[in-house]
């Protein structure tokens, strides 16, 4: 299970995620659910349309299974999913 201590060594897909701020103010409030991530971009569906969204140029809030909520700046996780927990270490 994903939880605030160990989110970071995840990968993102499955998690409902908010872009809480952004250089790109259209982006703010945009919300869903993962369904792909790469180095650089993070893919949202929301009513049956992909949303790609930058990493470095927002901040998330990611909606744990557990209930509880984890904020990151995109910056922090622009890494491929797989590379992450070397990066982190």
């Amino acid at each position: 299970m994903r939880t605030n201590q160990n989110i970071l060594y995840h990968t993102f897909i499955g998690l409902d995620v908010e872009v809480i701020n952004a250089s790109a103010r259209e982006l703010i409030g945009k919300k869903g659910k993962i369904i792909d991530e790469t180095k650089n971009l993070i893919v949202i569906e929301k009513n049956g349309k992909e949303i790609k969204i930058q990493k470095v140029a927002c901040e998330f809030l990611f909606h744990l299974e557990d209930g509880t909520n984890f904020a990151i700046e995109g910056r922090k996780i622009a890494f491929r999913p797989e590379e992450r927990a070397k990066k982190l270490m």
